[in-house]
């Protein structure tokens, strides 16, 4: 693990009694795109910079992006969109449908930028990442100078604002990245890794324990009653009575915002163990075909997912559900489990499963609010164990087919090619009647420049 002083020693041995393993020492830095689905918006809309700007939910249902100014406000995450009616009028709120596919692109842009900063890579989230850095290089005196640099590129390249914390760990990364975001001083950048012991307490000893990084409502109220109120509370009590009391979970985060670094780089995610699709409908659903056209839709979706991690499946739940909230309407709800004959990715074996469910499971007479599919007993497609016996959806074959069919929607846009027919109304979709254009994905929707 290290060497050094007996104490150092000492201290490894203790945490590797703990059932904690240190990493090695490196410094780690966090990005993360400033209010990111709104600055994408802004990216290509200048009319929307210093406006009031909200990002809703799926069906146009709530807040799930907020500028500054509506922050400002008072305007909370997830805040139902019917309830800021009055502000709207009051304050000219403006709101945007969720645009998934350019969000998505513009967050591979970013990543894209910042692994020419380091081959260490973590994408945290759509718009966050970690990176992990043994050197800073020539170009960059220090972390801040090479923070500064991270954002002006992104700017640059994106028009997206970011800011950029460094620690030790990655809970003080996290942690520095928010003092960058909320302290104008930091101008965007925060060095903690550099910081005086001083300042750094002083700047600890202010912010509320909740913005710990792990850290949920439930423990912050524990926390809280127990008497720490602060990160540098946390960070100063005592690692084996945190163990004792909440477990070596909180006894982790603790050694991290002390410096000693105990969560890795996750270059590579694992795959997933369970694959979800499912959507709430733009409007209420009677009948079957409309039911089987989205089960099979959100099916092909999770297919694909299934087949980028290079895995298969045993078996699918398919379910459906009327709306709770309908207190008028007849209430109904159900799932079901499908084994499938072998495991596989195969679109066209999924499907059939999950048409073959939905039948069983489907009653007349209801109004139907949601649908979904899971994907269960997910394992490794090189690593499965095949059978003697004829097996559908797991030969050469399938597989060729499936990479033509993923490389034909990658292409052209989900849904080009599809094992089942869609109808042209698609009167299950999301609700998303104030979306933007595509800009980066979609051709018609290129934004056009002309010249004078």
């Amino acid at each position: 693990m290290g060497s050094g002083s007996g104490n150092s020693s000492t201290f490894y041995r203790v945490i590797m009694s703990t059932d904690i393993t240190l990493v090695s020492r490196q410094l780690f830095a966090l990005v993360d795109v400033n209010n990111f689905y709104v600055s994408c918006e802004r990216a290509f809309n200048p009319h929307l910079i210093n406006r009031l700007v909200v990002v809703l939910s799926n069906n146009d249902g709530c807040a799930v992006a907020r500028s500054n100014e509506v922050k400002a406000l008072g305007v909370k995450m997830g805040t139902p969109w019917f309830q800021l009616k009055d502000l709207v009028r009051q304050h000219g709120i403006i709101a945007l449908s969720s645009n998934y596919t350019l969000y998505g692109d513009m967050s591979d842009r970013v990543m894209t930028i910042l692994r020419d900063f380091s081959p260490c890579v973590e994408v945290y989230s759509i718009d966050e990442c970690f990176l992990g850095l043994q050197q800073l290089g020539k170009l960059w005196p220090t972390a801040t100078d090479m923070g500064q640099a991270i954002r002006s590129r992104i700017h640059q390249w994106t028009s997206l604002p970011v800011c950029v914390g460094f620690g030790a760990t990655k809970t003080l990364a996290k942690l520095a990245n928010h003092i960058a975001k909320k302290r104008p001083e930091f101008n965007g950048v925060c060095d903690l890794a550099a910081m005086p012991s001083s300042q750094m307490d002083a700047l600890l000893s202010v912010i509320e324990v909740g913005e710990v990084w792990g850290v949920g409502r439930r423990i912050s109220q524990q926390l809280h009653a127990v008497g720490i109120h602060t990160v540098k509370a946390l960070r100063d009590t005592s690692t084996a009575w945190l163990r004792a009391r909440f477990g070596v979970v909180m006894e982790r985060l603790v050694y991290e915002l002390q410096g000693i670094s105990c969560l890795a780089l996750e270059e590579v995610s694992a795959p997933r163990k369970q694959i979800i699709s499912s959507r709430s409908f733009g409007q209420l659903i009677y009948s079957l075909p409309e039911l089987s056209e989205s089960v099979a839709s959100y099916m092909s979706s999770a297919a694909e997912k299934l087949r980028s991690q290079n895995s298969i499946c045993h078996a699918i739940q398919v379910f459906i559900q009327t709306n709770p909230f309908r207190e008028q309407d007849k209430q109904y709800s159900n799932c079901i489990t499908v084994p499938l004959p072998n495991a596989s990715s195969d679109t066209r074996l999924l499907v059939r499963a999950a048409l073959f469910g939905l039948k069983r499971i489907y009653r007349k007479g209801y109004a139907y609010k949601k649908a979904g599919v899971i994907l269960t007993g997910i394992d490794s497609a090189t690593l499965y164990q095949g059978s003697l016996l004829t097996q559908y959806g797991v030969d050469e074959k399938s597989a060729r087919l499936m990479s033509v069919l993923d490389q034909l929607n990658q292409k052209y846009a989900r849904n080009t090619v599809s094992v089942f027919y869609v109808g042209s109304q698609k009167t299950w979709s999301m609700r998303r009647k104030i979306m933007s254009p595509c800009y980066t994905t979609k051709w018609s929707d290129v934004p056009i420049a002309h010249a004078f």
